[in-house]
């Protein structure tokens, strides 16, 4: 574990001290990460000296501002992988961009006696907008199993798939399990069928390398707030030539090429999918984030940290006999796990006074938690500034809890 230890940030990272002075074990970056430094200097800035409106002003600071709002797509898309900026849409968040694809190419693309193929493992953001582009055209939802380690089942998937299928949408990384999708092979499933192919990439893409090429998919969302960014905003990563094919979602401001009474033309691509008066320093802070992860050792880095302390709290809490743990062993730097006897928020509770964070709860997947058999687990994530010290926290919370409930 010592080249773990090398990657701790902690010092970059001003809310991990609680008010009095002590140190916040916080274990539950998968749903939001802690902001660095730099992240919060960029916003205050965007949000001080910075600020101004972007793509509509002629005086110098609008013009700088809309520099480098652009300039932030231009980081995003390198981050990505991408062919072209152009392919990059920002949005409050990955639930907006799947909403966006659900609505926008769904409701274009899907007719009755279509087919949706989401998997058991998916986050409600994932479930309910194709729920509701399933029943406004009449398409229908198929759900694939997982294996017994709780990976989606590629396999089964193979067997599932006929060409009436016309969108496979995928957790490239479990928010629940952190167990991870062969995306590779899913894309070239999802197209030997001639499906669409979306990843939803919000625990995939603080810990992981992408490449959209490389990843073979036609849409790909993740958040900020996941990226040690702000909240607020999200990407939508799709192929321009799709994204130019889609029918904008929502109109006004910013996304139309000509406007009168009798009709109106839209710009093209991203444009005409960021209506209105953007997100604007949130996308100068996320251009803060990326800048900021990519800074710290390399995203294989990041993987190999967060998954060496997964490990090490699995290894420890397989010691407790009371202790039930789910998941893969190799996971993407999360651990779900469950007290016999004890119920995660009671857990969580106990653990906040220690000054330990963590998730408890069934985690926006109830019907992954049906699954599994249990209404909720206690989840620990991980994150660059994560330790050692941390897990010794929650391991004292955990035994202090073993003793409250005898």
């Amino acid at each position: 574990m010592s080249d773990v230890a090398i990657l701790s940030r902690k010092a970059d990272f001003p809310g991990l001290v609680t008010a009095d002075g002590k140190p916040w074990h916080y274990l539950d970056t998968a749903a939001t990460a802690q902001n660095p430094q730099a992240v919060i200097d960029a916003m205050s800035s965007a949000l001080g000296r910075d600020y101004a409106t972007v793509h509509r002003g002629v005086y110098s600071r609008s013009a700088r501002m809309t520099q480098g709002y652009e300039a932030a797509r231009e980081r995003v898309a390198a981050f990505m992988g991408a062919r072209s900026a152009n392919e990059v849409v920002f949005l409050r968040g990955a639930t907006e961009g799947i909403n966006l694809v659900a609505q926008s190419w769904g409701t274009a693309n899907l007719k009755p006696g279509d087919r949706i193929m989401l998997s058991q493992l998916e986050h409600h953001s994932n479930i309910v907008p194709w729920q509701m582009v399933a029943q406004k055209v009449g398409a229908e939802i198929d759900v694939c199993p997982l294996t017994e380690d709780h990976r989606i089942d590629l396999d089964a998937l193979e067997k599932m798939l006929t060409p009436a299928h016309k969108i496979v949408a995928l957790a490239h990384v479990s928010n629940v399990l952190g167990s991870i999708l062969g995306a590779k092979r899913a894309a070239k499933l999802a197209h030997s069928v001639g499906a669409k192919f979306l990843l939803d990439g919000c625990q995939a893409a603080p810990r992981m390398r992408l490449d959209m090429a490389e990843l073979d998919c036609d849409f790909y969302v993740w958040s900020g707030h996941k990226l040690y960014g702000p909240t607020g905003v999200g990407v939508l990563w799709a192929r321009e030539e799709i994204l130019n094919a889609m029918p904008p979602w929502q109109g006004g401001g910013a996304m139309i090429d000509k406007v009168t009474f009798a009709e109106t033309t839209y710009a093209p691509a991203p444009q005409r999918f960021e209506a209105g008066t953007p997100m604007i320093t949130e996308v100068i802070a996320l251009h803060a984030a990326v800048d900021y992860v990519e800074s710290v050792g390399g995203m294989e880095s990041h993987f190999a940290h967060e998954s060496a302390l997964a490990g090490k709290l699995r290894d420890e809490l397989r010691g407790i006999n009371s202790v039930r743990l789910f998941g893969p062993e190799k996971s993407a730097g999360i651990v779900s796990f469950a007290m016999e006897g004890v119920h995660p928020h009671d857990l969580g509770t106990i653990l906040d006074e220690e000054n330990v964070a963590i998730r408890a709860g069934h985690h926006c997947a109830q019907p992954l938690m049906a699954h599994l058999g249990v209404p909720a687990t206690a989840r620990a994530s991980f994150g660059l500034y994560s330790d050692e010290d941390d897990i010794a926290a929650l391991l004292r919370g955990i035994e202090r809890t073993t003793r409250i409930f005898g």
